[in-house]
């Protein structure tokens, strides 16, 4: 059986699972009063498995609650104007009543949430499962929490790596020039300038329109949603795989419309979120050699005529070095004690 059948498979079983249980249970939300529809929103749509993590939640809690708890997904940030970074203010707005984030998105308002951009901190997925599963992971929870959010589950989008239009880049000097997009956060426009390259914040609605007509050489994004996207048809021809920064994912619900709900289907909306997050961090992982020996998201590039440079530890190094005055400066606006936390879990686990 494939990755992908077996990721399928699982969301199948688990649905099954949470639908029989809230069948034996019907009781548990007559004394809640119920909205006709709970709005989830995400950046993206299917197939990119941060989305997808999004409709497995959602069809999750609504299943496994018989339609109670009905959860619609509203893909491409469409609640916030495609602007994915104002999906948290919309959620304190009562506008989103459920959100699956990307990290990256929710840092311009939540300083701490830049711990998973600092470059080079976590060289691989052991360091960043070390961090998110951990008290590093179990302090950023608490931080959500005071921003009027219920956060439930880590999700992962993925290390983003780099593509462009124009040459292989496996040096600092190889950027110089470059007009990179980025999504989103202060810390991005740092790091590029420090690499000598002109770095551009866009929407995720934006950058299709934007890589089609040249407006900028290149973009940073995991490889999966490089895939998914096609992004090889939009003049991506040279992609470098450098781990320079992971981006998690975040499943929660503002605290208003948590507090509405009854224990038993707080814990069903949780126990959702967290098997939809395994789903989507199984979809992120897959072809890249981690999960498995396989290596189908490599091979797919190569098809796809696209050049990939996998850089040594010994080139990754050599931007670190470079980029090491941004990440002193950002480590100390996330919290000095956060990160060496942080650095301590992922020197341990890799």
């Amino acid at each position: 059986m494939s990755e992908t059948s077996k990721i399928h498979v699982l969301s199948r079983r688990v649905v099954v699972a949470g639908a029989g249980a809230a069948v034996m249970a019907p009781w548990v939300s007559k004394a809640q009063t119920l909205k006709t529809e709970y709005k989830l929103s995400v950046v993206g749509n299917r197939p990119i498995a941060l989305s997808e993590g999004a409709f497995q939640w959602a069809e999750m809690v609504t299943q496994r609650t018989n339609g109670r708890i009905n959860v619609k997904v509203y893909p491409g940030s469409q609640l916030v104007g495609g602007d994915q970074t104002r999906e948290l203010v919309a959620m304190r707005q009562g506008i989103i009543d459920f959100t699956v984030s990307s990290t990256i998105n929710i840092s311009p308002q939540v300083r701490e949430m830049n711990l998973f951009s600092l470059p080079f901190l976590m060289p691989n997925h052991k360091a960043f499962d070390a961090i998110t599963g951990g008290e590093v992971g179990q302090a950023l929870f608490k931080v959500m929490e005071s921003r009027d959010v219920v956060p439930l589950a880590w999700g992962e989008n993925g290390f983003r790596e780099l593509s462009n239009s124009k040459r292989a880049i496996r040096t600092p000097a190889d950027l110089r020039g470059l007009k990179i997009r980025f999504a989103a956060g202060a810390i991005f426009a740092d790091i590029y300038n420090g690499l000598g390259a002109n770095p551009v914040q866009m929407s995720f609605a934006d950058l299709q329109p934007a890589l089609s007509t040249g407006a900028v050489d290149g973009q940073e994004n995991p490889i999966n949603l490089f895939l998914g996207l096609k992004m090889d048809a939009l003049a991506q021809k040279h992609m470098t795989v450098w781990n320079y920064c992971v981006d998690a994912g975040l499943f929660h619900v503002a605290k208003s419309v948590w507090q509405t709900f009854s224990a038993q289907d707080q814990e069903i909306i949780r126990e959702s979120a967290r098997d939809a997050a395994k789903v989507q961090i199984g979809l992120t992982r897959k072809g890249l050699g981690i999960l498995d020996a396989d290596r189908s998201s490599y091979e797919e590039l190569e098809k796809r005529g696209v050049a990939t440079a996998i850089l040594t530890p010994a080139e990754k190094r050599a931007f670190a070095q470079a980029t090491r005055p941004v990440f002193d400066k950002w480590a100390a606006q996330v919290g000095a004690d956060l990160v060496k936390k942080a650095e301590a879990a992922a020197a341990a686990a890799s």
